[in-house]
């Protein structure tokens, strides 16, 4: 599965599919137009909201500089447009800029080879940004959207009336949880009618795993550790488990499916869903009126000095390295804009935020749900937030959410479920082909 390897081809499918060109690509040329001016081409993936934004950016930026006209081209989505992106750039025939993934799938583009580094702007950009679209010392990217969390969304109202505090350990969680079953309250919404949706305790749990075993990602993908033999990555598991022996979780979590586990919490009638903070976005079109009666808060450890947020970053534009010239020049100043507080504006009047920006000097408009501005308490605190292993490891195996799915339901413990992952992670990096392995 293409990014977010949790699940995010799910938001992809629940977009429909343009046509092969955004209106604003139609009879575009690569070509330079004369009298100084410089025309670039700009490629996205053809999610409309993809395209909005990226359409949003080039009027913005072009009305700053005429001199500079950018078109929007688009690609398919997924594996096809995967392949459309690798192929480009290893025939020299890529767009002037494109948006592709930041993390570990931009690492397998070879950016020392294939990429323009743009150093220049790391002081513009959030440190877990930096270290997504970052290599062998170089920054070769710039944000486009917002942060993402792997939380616990909760409703506020159900908490005030429980007289319940945001945990920041799993210990307090869990006592948050035997008041809520008490009171009549499923405490933990599940919903294994959409298997992705089982993954949010062990993935959105690494930074618990990484502040615990510091450089954990990198001995695992070296194969020199493992979750079963790693305590603080076998939590999550053990998580999973506990809240349904403990009889935490819906009755119905077997067949529920999305909708059903936001519209549940948005009605109070659970307490806590481990969940992407992007589905903020579908619980508030479907419940009007919940931007301010949910929160967020990170999934917590052991240990409440070292609580924090595990986050995806947003994907990446780039510049490829057969842009050129005049064209590369114009390229980086439209970079320039799109990482700074102009940029965002930009952004965000084509698309709601809904997560914190990755460029300094950004500040999220006061409309954003309660959550969103949940999720920037923790990007403002030093050290508070850090990133999904997806960006710092290519390592994750498929099976991960029918895995999930059985612990959850009773039907495997933790500590086989760890082992059992630890072999299909095997597979998969023995696919790719890593050293160690």
């Amino acid at each position: 599965m293409k990014r977010r390897q949790i699940g995010l081809a799910v938001l992809s499918a629940a977009a429909l599919a343009l046509s092969a060109c955004s209106a604003g690509s139609l009879g575009s040329s690569d070509e330079d137009s004369g009298g100084g001016k410089v025309t670039l081409s700009f490629l996205t993936d053809n999610q409309p909201e993809t395209v909005k934004i990226a359409e949003g950016l080039a009027k913005d930026f072009t009305a700053k500089n005429p001199d500079i006209t950018i078109n929007v081209e688009t690609r398919p989505q997924g594996t096809e447009g995967d392949n459309v992106v690798k192929t480009r750039l290893s025939t020299g025939d890529m767009t002037d800029i494109f948006m592709y993934n930041s993390g570990s799938l931009m690492q397998a583009l070879a950016p020392q080879k294939n990429l323009t580094a743009v150093d220049e702007f790391a002081d513009k950009l959030d440190d877990n940004f930096k270290k997504s679209v970052g290599s062998d010392g170089k920054i070769y990217g710039v944000p486009f959207g917002n942060y993402m969390a792997g939380a616990i969304l909760y409703n506020k109202e159900v908490y005030d009336k429980n007289g319940l505090k945001v945990p920041t350990t799993w210990d307090e969680f869990m006592s948050n949880n035997a008041k809520l079953k008490a009171a009549g309250v499923d405490p933990v919404i599940q919903t294994y009618g959409e298997t992705w949706t089982s993954q949010l305790f062990i993935l959105g749990d690494y930074y618990n795993v990484e502040a615990s075993t510091p450089g954990w990602a990198d001995q695992y993908t070296k194969n020199q550790a493992k979750y079963a033999t790693t305590p603080a990555a076998k939590a999550g598991f053990d998580h999973l488990q506990e809240v349904h022996d403990q009889g935490y979780v819906n009755k119905d979590f077997a067949s529920a499916k999305l909708t059903d586990g936001l519209n549940k919490l948005a009605k109070g009638e659970g307490a806590q869903y481990p969940i992407l903070s992007a589905m903020l976005s579908q619980l508030i079109a479907d419940n009007p009126g919940t931007e301010n009666k949910i929160g967020l808060f990170a999934i917590p450890g052991t240990d409440a000095a070292k609580n924090g947020l595990t986050v995806w970053a947003p994907n990446g534009l780039y510049i490829p390295s057969s842009t050129t010239g005049d064209k590369l020049a114009a390229a980086k100043k439209f970079l320039g804009f799109v990482a700074s507080p102009e940029g965002c504006e930009s952004l965000g009047k084509a698309s709601q935020p809904t997560g914190p920006y990755a460029v300094s000097g950004c500040k999220l408009p006061d409309s954003v749900p309660q959550a969103v501005k949940d999720m920037q308490t923790y990007i403002d605190k030093p050290g508070a937030s850090g990133l999904a292993l997806e960006f710092l490891s290519p390592v994750k195996g498929p099976a991960l959410e029918q895995i999930c799915v059985e612990v959850g339901s009773g039907i495997r413990k933790s500590d086989a479920a760890a082992k059992l992952y630890d072999e299909d992670v095997k597979k998969q990096a023995q696919q790719l082909g890593l050293e160690g392995w």
